[in-house]
């Protein structure tokens, strides 16, 4: 019994892991809420009728339901017909991304990293020998030097 359980965690933790083998969530289908405020429209965040100028209640009524049935179907057949064309797309950009992220990017920025560490140490030796000895001679001409700040009045 223990070694089933065993196994079920284990289980478990590899299909938290594997993004091919993870169950997906019927209900909760924007866990990470990506989408809350965009896309949540409803009749009356589009349409409304002002106090004084309103039509007919069997009016607003069915246009309230016009609207809110047209949108759900036209969504689901939009996402029917183009959901997997479109994540087939999505998936292929980001594939893509990843992969010169992966394989370009990080392999420039880290061979500039390296280079640039070599440009960096004559860099600093070029101001250590040369700045430093002039800024520390300027600080010793001027460590002498006294401000004072008087205020003078305008005559009239």
């Amino acid at each position: 019994m223990a070694q089933q359980e065993e196994e079920e965690v284990t289980l478990e933790k590899i299909n938290s892991r594997d993004p091919l083998t993870k169950e997906i969530d019927l209900v909760e289908r924007d866990p990470k809420q990506i989408n809350q405020e965009v896309v949540k429209v409803d009749f009356e965040d589009v349409i409304a009728e002002p106090e004084g100028t309103h039509s007919f209640d069997g009016v607003w009524k069915a246009s309230n339901t016009t609207f809110t049935v047209s949108k759900y179907w036209c969504y689901r057949i939009l996402s029917g017909a183009l959901g997997v064309p479109l994540a087939l797309l999505w998936g292929f950009l980001f594939a893509c991304v990843s992969f010169c992220h992966i394989w370009g990017a990080v392999p420039c920025i880290k061979s500039y990293l390296i280079e640039i560490q070599c440009c960096g140490r004559c860099y600093a030796l070029c101001i250590r020998t040369f700045c430093d000895p002039l800024f520390e001679a300027v600080g010793k001409i001027c460590s002498d030097v006294r401000v004072a700040l008087r205020k003078e009045h305008a005559k009239d």
